[in-house]
C-alpha cells in the first residue's frame, strides 16, 4: 500500500521528535556545577568577649531571622523616627530605581527560560490581481481583463534543543542576577534607613546643643556683665572683659553651627523620605532623650546569610559560574529543528482542503571549525571573571566582619563614655544646687555660681554627645549586622510590591 502524503510526514515528524528527545536525554549541561567558595569564618566576634561588652551585649540565636526585627528602628521607641522610616520605604526615589531594576532582573530570568520551548509564527496572506491588457473575447463578443486571486495560511515551529546545557546554564545564572538584585535592593533599603536613623538622630542632637547652648550663652553674657562692671568698678582688669567677650561670641559661633548642622540634616531627611526640603519639616526637641537599645549581635555564621552585601556578591559568584558553561557550550555543535504547515489555493472558501496542502520538516546542524581560539579565549574570561567575583566576595565577607567589630567597640566604648559623662553631669547638678543655697545664704558670690552653672551645662553637653553618638553607633552596627533581612523572602514580594 502506498504511503499518502499525511502518512508520510506523521513518520518523519515522529521521527524527528524520537531522535530529539533522545539527544536531549542524552545531552547535559557543560560547566561546572556551583558550589559556595570557602572563607574562613570565625567562631565568635573579638568585640563579643571584650570587657566592654559586659552587661551590654546577648549572643543572637542561629535563626538569623530572630535576632533582629526586620523593622529593626521600632526598638529606639520613637514614634516620629518610625513614620519617617515608613515614608521612606514608599517614597524613596533611589529605593525605587533599585525595585525597578529587580524586576527587570526577573523578566531577564523570563526571557532566557523562553529559549527552552520552540518558536511557533503563523502567517497569512490573500491578494487578488489583474490586467486590463489582457483580454477574453466571450461568444457574444463582449470583451473582460483577466483577474486572479491567491490566499495562503502558513503555520512554522522552530526549536533549537538545549543539548548542551548553554540555555539552562544561562538560566541559572539570570536566576541567579535576580537573587543578587534582591540583596542589592535589600541592601539599598537597609541603607537608606540607616542613613535617615542617623540624621534623624543628628538633627535630634542639635536640637538639644541648641538648648543647651542657649543656657551657656545666658550664663556667659551674665558673667560679661558682671565682668564688665567690676571693671567699672576698678576691681577687674580689662583683659577680663575682653576673655568674657570672646567666650560669648564663641558661643554664638557654636550656636550657628549647630543651627546649620540642624538644617542641612534636616533637608537630607526630607530627601530621604521623597519629599523637596520646602516642605517638609521637623518640630524641635530640645529635651530628646538618646536611650541606647538592647541589641543582639548576630553569629558569625549567620552573619554570611542575613548582610545583603555578602548574599549580594556570594549570588553573583553563582551568577559567574553559571556563564562558564555558556560560554563552553560554545565548543559544541547546534541542531535547529524546524516544522512548516499550510495552505495555498485561490479560493478562501476551498483553502483548507487536502489539494492545497503543503509541508516541511527539516533538521539544521551547524558547528564551528575554525574560530582562532575565539571560544577558548570565551571560555577563559568566563573563568578569569568567576575567580574575580570569588575574591571579591571573600573581601566582602572580612569587610563585613570588620563592620561588625568597629561599631560593636564603638557603641561599647561610647557607651561608658556616656555613663560616666552622665554621672560627671549629675554631680555638676549637685555642686551647682549646693553653690545656689551658698550663694542664698551669703557664703558664696554670684559669679562663683554662675562659673558652677556654666559647668554643669557643659557637663550635660559631653554626656548629650556621647549618648547621641552612642545611638548612632547602634544604628551603625544594627546596619552591619544586616539589619533583619534574611534574604529568604525577596525584598520586592516582602513589601507588597
Amino acid at each position: 500500500m502506498m504511503d499518502t502524503p499525511a502518512r508520510t510526514m506523521r513518520r518523519l515528524h515522529r521521527t524527528i521528535v524520537a531522535a530529539a528527545i533522545a539527544a536531549l536525554c542524552a545531552g547535559c549541561a557543560v560547566g561546572p556545577d556551583y558550589k559556595r567558595p570557602d572563607v574562613g569564618v570565625p567562631a565568635t566576634f573579638k568585640e563579643m568577649n571584650s570587657p566592654d561588652a559586659s552587661g551590654l551585649w546577648q549572643q543572637a540565636q542561629p535563626d538569623p531571622a530572630a535576632s533582629l526585627d526586620s523593622r529593626w528602628w521600632t526598638m529606639f521607641g520613637d514614634d516620629t523616627l518610625n513614620a519617617l522610616c515608613d515614608l521612606a520605604l514608599k517614597a524613596n526615589q533611589t529605593l525605587a530605581q533599585y525595585e525597578a531594576a529587580y524586576r527587570a532582573a526577573r523578566a531577564q530570568v523570563a526571557s532566557a527560560r523562553a529559549s527552552l520551548f520552540p518558536t511557533v509564527s503563523f502567517a497569512g496572506s490573500g491578494t487578488r490581481s489583474g490586467s486590463g491588457s489582457t483580454t477574453q473575447v466571450s461568444s457574444s463578443g463582449s470583451v473582460s481583463s483577466y483577474a486572479s486571486k491567491s490566499v495562503s495560511a502558513q503555520l512554522e515551529a522552530s526549536w533549537e534543543p538545549d543539548l548542551w546545557g548553554s540555555v539552562r546554564r544561562s538560566v541559572e545564572a539570570s536566576e541567579a542576577g535576580v537573587q543578587a538584585s534582591d540583596a542589592q535592593l535589600a541592601g539599598e533599603r537597609l541603607s537608606v534607613i540607616a542613613t535617615l536613623a542617623v540624621d534623624y538622630f543628628t538633627v535630634r542632637a542639635a536640637d538639644a546643643d541648641l538648648a543647651l547652648l542657649a543656657e551657656e550663652r545666658r550664663i556667659d553674657a551674665e558673667l560679661l556683665a558682671l565682668t564688665d562692671a567690676k571693671y567699672k568698678q576698678g576691681v577687674s582688669s580689662y583683659d577680663d572683659v575682653r576673655t568674657a567677650h570672646n567666650t560669648l561670641q564663641t558661643i554664638d559661633e557654636s550656636i550657628a553651627t549647630a543651627q546649620l548642622t540642624r538644617r542641612q540634616y534636616e533637608h537630607a531627611l526630607a530627601v530621604l523620605v521623597g519629599e523637596a526640603p520646602a516642605a517638609f519639616s521637623l518640630p524641635v526637641q530640645a529635651s530628646y532623650r538618646f536611650d541606647l537599645p538592647a541589641l543582639p549581635a548576630a553569629l558569625p555564621s549567620t552573619l554570611l546569610q542575613r548582610r545583603p552585601d555578602v548574599v549580594q556578591a556570594e549570588r553573583t559568584v553563582a551568577q559567574y559560574n553559571a556563564k562558564i558553561g555558556v560560554a563552553k557550550a560554545g565548543y559544541f555543535p547546534t541542531i535547529t529543528l524546524s516544522a512548516e504547515g499550510g495552505w495555498s489555493g485561490t479560493s478562501l472558501a476551498h483553502l483548507v482542503s487536502l489539494p492545497t496542502r503543503f509541508w516541511s520538516l527539516g533538521l539544521d546542524v551547524a558547528q564551528t571549525v575554525f574560530d582562532a581560539g575565539a571560544t577558548s579565549a570565551s571560555v577563559r574570561n568566563a573563568e578569569a571573571n568567576y575567580d574575580q567575583e570569588v575574591a571579591a566576595y571573600r573581601q566582602t565577607v572580612l569587610g563585613a566582619f570588620q563592620d561588625v567589630e568597629d561599631y560593636l567597640s564603638a557603641v561599647q566604648i561610647t557607651s561608658r563614655q556616656a555613663a560616666a559623662s552622665n554621672d560627671v553631669a549629675q554631680r555638676s547638678g549637685e555642686l551647682t544646687a549646693s553653690q545656689q543655697r551658698n550663694f542664698a545664704a551669703g557664703t558664696s558670690s554670684r559669679i562663683d555660681m554662675l562659673d558652677t552653672q556654666l559647668t554643669q551645662v557643659q557637663d550635660r553637653k559631653i554626656a548629650l554627645d556621647y549618648s547621641s553618638t552612642a545611638v548612632q553607633n547602634a544604628v551603625m552596627l544594627v546596619k552591619a549586622l544586616g539589619g533583619g533581612w534574611d534574604g529568604k523572602v525577596t525584598t520586592a514580594e516582602s513589601s507588597g510590591k
